[in-house]
């Protein structure tokens, strides 16, 4: 079974930032988008999108911790941060090839989104409906069918 994980449809986002606040807001008490575990990317004019944990098969940030801080759920796939064990030392943040992974700026320990136990709470407050769960063969279903349209609207005239 493969496992789901918070996608950002570009076409749909419009680089609100609300899943920002609503994440930062349930798991640090307070609208600060710097304390969130989603991540809203703008490449202007006209490109935005989230991001938050793919919940890699092999992740690269838990291999690069030197403190063994982080593990891997192996029934979720979500990744688990022993705060104890993190001193701060951001190799997981610079392995992590999605960027997904940030510093908590106040406990100096990474931050990275846990899905809120299998209900993200920042899908159902984004305006737009960009945010959705997806497992790995459900984005790439999507990206054939949209790389077809085109071919599908020839065959038809």
């Amino acid at each position: 079974m493969q496992r789901k994980f918070v996608v950002s449809d570009s076409e749909q986002c419009i680089g609100c930032q609300i899943c920002e606040y609503v994440c930062s807001a349930v798991k640090e008490g307070g609208f600060n988008p710097l304390l969130s575990r989603i991540r809203t990317v703008r490449i202007e004019p006209a490109f935005n999108v989230s991001m938050a944990c793919r919940l890699c098969e092999d992740p690269t940030c838990v291999k690069s911790c030197p403190r063994n801080a982080l593990s891997k759920d192996e029934k979720t796939g979500i990744i688990v941060l022993d705060e104890e064990k993190c001193n701060g030392c951001a190799w997981c943040i610079e392995t992590c090839e999605f960027g997904a992974i940030a510093l908590h700026s106040i406990k100096k320990t990474i931050i990275v989104c846990d899905l809120c136990d299998g209900d993200p709470k920042c899908l159902p407050y984004c305006p737009t409906e960009a945010l959705s769960l997806k497992t790995p063969e459900e984005i790439s279903q999507k990206t054939r069918k949209k790389a077809l349209m085109p071919l599908a609207s020839r065959t038809s005239e």
